[in-house]
């Protein structure tokens, strides 16, 4: 009685088992021989290789991958002329060149870049008589422009303060005319009429300056308006 019990209760534990699943059968869509087989597939050339840049080619491309791929896209090149091809699919008229100029002086241009840094191609076609030479034809050619007179400034023609400043040797502070001591008028508010040191010695020196100081721009005597330096214009003569 218990035999049959027992083998009944197996094969119910046999049908509740679940099968393992096939580990070379991929992630659940295809075996893994079957996408070894597909990339191999899709990594072979459809077509010839292209070269170079086609805008008639591109639009192909295009056209083919939105169709479905239906035929290979083929470079189109332009015809080889007088043994030279175009660079890419430039058109048939133009010509490849790695030259960096034209002819300059009857040279024929050179197939890369300048060589003038490079001594050992420089010294094989100059020499140092071909540099002096070159020198000299250079320097004959030289044309020295002499000054003419220099222009009259226009405007005012009042008392200039380069020339003054030059004429004077003493630093400034020390006093070289004599001022009134009542001191009607206030310096700091006089000199603050001026936009600028150099405005206010011109209108000083128009004004009877140095020797007197009618608008109380120089209270110390020193013949500076209103702390103007004269070291600029006296530095500059030097």
């Amino acid at each position: 009685m218990r035999a049959p019990i027992l083998i009944v209760a197996v094969i119910g534990l046999t049908a509740c088992t679940q099968s393992v699943p096939d580990s070379g059968a991929g992630v659940g869509f295809q075996s893994y021989d079957s996408y070894l087989n597909s990339r191999a597939a899709a990594q072979q050339p459809v077509g010839a290789p292209l070269t170079g840049f086609s805008t008639d080619g591109a639009a192909a491309a295009i056209d083919n991958a939105q169709n479905g791929g239906a035929s290979p896209v083929q470079q189109q090149t332009a015809p080889v002329q007088n043994g030279v091809r175009p660079r890419g699919n430039a058109p048939a008229g133009i010509v490849e060149t790695t030259a960096e100029m034209d002819a300059v002086g009857g040279v024929a241009p050179t197939a890369g870049v300048s060589d003038e840094q490079d001594f050992a191609a420089v010294s094989a076609r100059e020499t140092i008589e071909s540099d002096k030479a070159r020198i000299e034809n250079n320097r004959a050619k030289y044309q020295v422009d002499q000054p003419g007179s220099l222009p009259q400034r226009s405007g005012s023609t009042g008392p200039n303060i380069v020339e003054f400043a030059i004429s004077t040797t003493h630093p400034m502070g020390t006093q070289m005319y004599k001022r009134s001591s009542l001191g009607f008028t206030n310096s700091t508010r006089a000199c603050a009429k001026f936009p600028s040191p150099d405005l206010a010695q011109e209108a000083f020196l128009n004004a009877g300056g140095p020797d007197k100081d009618r608008k109380g721009l120089d209270p110390d005597g020193d013949g500076f308006a209103c702390a103007w330096d004269p070291t600029p214009f006296r530095t500059a003569l030097n």
